[in-house]
């Protein structure tokens, strides 16, 4: 039996930590000590996935999950200009 459909890849949101298609979630990747947010999903280094929405992101933040994740210290300079990104990719 051959199978016609290819398999949805799945991410747990750091935030709510519901499991949703790679593609509805957004990938903060950390590299060499930089945070960036990775839209192609693609960026180096290791990842955590966030829902495109201001609460996932409040309850990561609230729960230490992006710290935790990514096995690093992000400052609160920081942490605002991630939020700032997040919320643009959110829209």
């Amino acid at each position: 039996m051959k199978k016609n459909s290819k398999t949805v890849p799945m991410r747990r949101c750091a935030g709510c930590m519901e499991s949703k298609p790679k593609k509805e979630l957004i990938r903060i990747a950390s590299y060499e000590g930089r945070l960036t947010v990775d839209p192609t999903g693609k960026a180096k280094g290791r990842g955590v996935y966030l829902c495109p929405n201001e609460n996932c992101l409040a309850q990561a933040v609230k729960k230490k999950a992006l710290q935790r994740s990514l096995s690093m210290q992000i400052d609160d300079e920081e942490m605002d200009r991630l939020t700032e990104e997040i919320r643009r990719y959110g829209r």
